[in-house]
């Protein structure tokens, strides 16, 4: 009797799991559709595909060179922001781990922020230098945190002063570069979708989906690193190798996202969480925590751009998003509950 209650709260947990992630898909083409479909000139959504398929050539030139970027940028940048938030706060066991807030993002923003303001810069040289920047400032955070052993208190604290530091760093940037190109610079900061150019895409794009796939890959042993490392060796699981491949693939996703859009408020910080609350704290919620991040990005792209009396980059409305979630986790943390 006990084996088949256990096996049927399995299949009805497994049954929530599978209806919300289809229900997540729709949520994503929705807005896909309204953010391909609204604009200064509405299109029908047969209108759109057409042009999209070469079979119209009404109003091809803004949806194939101006929409389609856009949109594709905030799926799949989304869905970078989303799954490397996640695996982040899995590993760590905390909901502050997001890569934003522990500094993994803050050399991209500086050394980007460097090329706009100082070297002129265009966008593609400083998307490539900005995944560089990112990926040697997570290298140098994970190996300070990383002293005999490694401590995901001391990784947290360790970014959270790089963070600090970069800040810093780019507000002194700010202070001394021309006035005419700060405006520029603090467009990218804020995560803007704007200027997204279609050769810029297919990188991104194979980047998201191999990492995304290796994660997959990699979800049973994700599940079980925050169990403990002794549990998890004890399970044949090699730990350090696990946790390094999966924060290496985490901060190729952060990076190349943040190269291509900027760095994106809060996607990271909230996507986990969100996706756990949808689909349940006993799945690895990876493919939940993408859809969550695209649904974010895309929903607040949306609202920056039509349902304001002005225009906002996306980063603006997802901030704002993040904030009081940010007070709400440091409250209950304080409090001693649980999430």
């Amino acid at each position: 009797m006990k084996n088949n209650n256990l096996f049927e709260g399995v299949k009805s947990r497994r049954k929530k799991y599978i209806l919300s992630l289809v229900v997540l898909w729709l949520i994503v083409l929705i807005l896909f559709c309204l953010n391909m479909t609204i604009g200064e000139k509405n299109y029908s959504p047969l209108q759109v595909i057409n042009t999209l398929t070469g079979h119209s050539s009404e109003g091809a030139y803004l949806i194939n060179k101006l929409r389609l970027p856009r949109s594709l940028a905030a799926v799949f940048s989304g869905i970078a922001f989303g799954v490397a938030g996640n695996v982040f706060q899995t590993l760590l066991r905390n909901p502050l781990a997001s890569p934003d807030i522990i500094g993994v993002s803050s050399g991209s923003t500086a050394a980007a922020v460097y090329c706009i303001l100082f070297l002129n810069m265009n966008r593609s040289l400083v998307s490539v230098v900005a995944v560089i920047a990112g990926v040697l400032t997570s290298v140098l955070i994970y190996k300070i945190a990383y002293i005999h052993s490694f401590s995901a208190n001391r990784l947290i604290l360790v970014g959270i002063g790089t963070q600090a530091l970069f800040t810093a760093f780019i507000s002194w940037m700010i202070m001394s570069a021309s006035e005419y190109d700060v405006p520029t610079a603090m467009r990218w900061m804020n995560g803007n979708l704007n200027g997204i150019v279609t050769d810029s895409l297919p990188l991104l794009i194979v980047v998201v989906i191999s990492c995304l796939l290796a994660i997959i890959c990699l979800r049973h042993q994700m599940v079980s690193l925050p169990l403990g490392d002794s549990y998890a060796t004890i399970l044949g699981i090699h730990v350090n190798l696990v946790r390094t491949v999966l924060i290496v693939l985490s901060v190729i996703l952060i990076a190349f996202a943040t190269a291509i859009t900027g760095p994106i408020a809060s996607i990271a910080f909230l996507s986990g969480p969100i996706a756990k609350r949808i689909c349940g704290h006993n799945q690895a919620n990876i493919l939940s925590s993408a859809l969550v991040g695209a649904i974010l990005v895309l929903a607040g792209d949306f609202v920056g751009q039509h349902l304001l009396y002005t225009r906002f980059p996306v980063g603006v409305i997802t901030g704002l998003l993040g904030g009081p979630y940010l007070i709400y986790v440091l409250v209950k943390q304080n409090k001693g509950g649980q999430l």
